[in-house]
């Protein structure tokens, strides 16, 4: 499972020009489940993310989480962070889960994240959205529940 995670002063998601999502403070995280994804890959990206410490703090270091700072989430699913063009240049999704087993797995990411005390909004699952933000830093963050960066 993959994430780009951006601290934000503020974020939207739209559907057909209706919100399904808005945060304030917070984070947004667009996430992308691989097809050898499992539970445990959801669980341990919303525990790193619901830790990361990537808000400032009295002394203007990156050193409180998004509840220190009694921020949000916004979760977008977003497939095409398995996105890849190592043999040319039109993506392949081949590593991306497909719908029916990602469903669960973002589900479950939103479940845990809300589970921790946060409120969590969401993007819509398999629809075009519009996500807006102001990135404040700009922070952003990546994360792979295999480690692999």
């Amino acid at each position: 499972m993959r994430a780009v995670v951006q601290r934000v002063s503020r974020a939207r998601v739209t559907v057909n020009t209706q919100v399904t999502g808005e945060i304030r403070l917070g984070l947004l995280v667009l996430l992308g489940v691989g097809r050898d994804d499992t539970d445990a890959d959801a669980a341990y990206l919303a525990q790193k993310i619901v830790g990361l410490r990537v808000f400032e703090d009295e002394h203007g270091r990156m050193n409180r989480s998004v509840a220190d700072a009694d921020g949000s989430v916004l979760a977008v699913s977003q497939f095409t962070l398995y996105g890849d063009v190592r043999r040319g240049k039109r993506p392949s999704f081949d590593a991306a889960a497909a719908p029916d087993q990602a469903r669960p797995l973002y589900e479950l990411f939103v479940d845990r994240i809300r589970a921790a005390g946060l409120r969590c909004e969401t993007g819509r699952f398999q629809a075009m959205m519009n996500v807006e933000l102001v990135n404040e830093g700009p922070v952003t963050i990546l994360l792979d529940s295999r480690k692999g960066f």
